[in-house]
């Protein structure tokens, strides 16, 4: 979402929600360019353009801040992962072979990594704010793949036990992905084929050990 966007939904639709929405965007643009001390309630208002003392009045407090970024990067997660892989599995929009499956995910993730890199990049940067704070840990693990979207996708692909399934196939995920921002394979860029074909091929591996079990 541009930042003309985000001030657009402050004024022309004045609703709590729409509001709170821009806040969130705010406040995870912030901490995606200078890292987790960029988030400030002043930063947030200033990066908006709104009177002094708006970010408070919906979000108290810094964790209620945080909190509120983090829900909100779990909501267009879900949203994104669910119009590609279904959200129950009965869902017939996935193809439930080994390469149906890989290509629904290796697409995720090269999204991940492309157009909602600032998503991944802020994520990254609120781990500091979850290292003692239970709460935040767990939103924040769930912020970027769904346990229960990934369970319902491991249960069509007719995975025994889908939720030992879905959470191995989150830790292979979580792993490509930092992977692909920080590790060795860090310069092959987001957004082309040999990207995909490169998140594809391990899904897929993954995938066919999985079934032959």
């Amino acid at each position: 979402m541009l930042y003309d966007d985000r001030v657009n939904m402050l004024s022309a639709a004045p609703s709590r929600q729409s509001r709170r929405t821009a806040i969130c965007e705010a406040a995870l643009d912030l901490v995606a360019e200078g890292g987790n001390h960029a988030l400030t309630h002043q930063a947030v208002d200033k990066r908006l353009g709104i009177a002094q003392g708006s970010t408070s009045y919906y979000f108290r407090s810094r964790h209620l801040l945080v909190m509120g970024a983090i829900t909100h990067l779990a909501t267009l997660t879900r949203s994104a992962f669910t119009a590609s892989a279904g959200s129950a599995p009965a869902d017939d929009t996935v193809e439930h072979t080994v390469e149906g499956v890989a290509d629904v995910i290796a697409a995720q993730l090269d999204t991940l990594l492309g157009a909602r890199r600032r998503d991944v990049l802020a994520r990254y940067a609120l781990l500091p704010e979850a290292g003692h704070d239970e709460e935040l840990r767990v939103a924040l693990a769930q912020s970027l793949f769904s346990p229960e979207v990934a369970g319902n996708l491991m249960a069509s692909f007719g995975a025994t036990d889908s939720r030992a399934a879905a959470s191995d196939l989150l830790s292979l995920l979580e792993g490509l992905l930092f992977d692909r921002l920080y590790g060795t394979r860090a310069e092959l860029a987001a957004g082309t084929p040999e990207s995909i074909e490169d998140l594809r091929r391990p899904v897929a591996c993954w995938l066919t050990a999985l079934r032959s079990t």
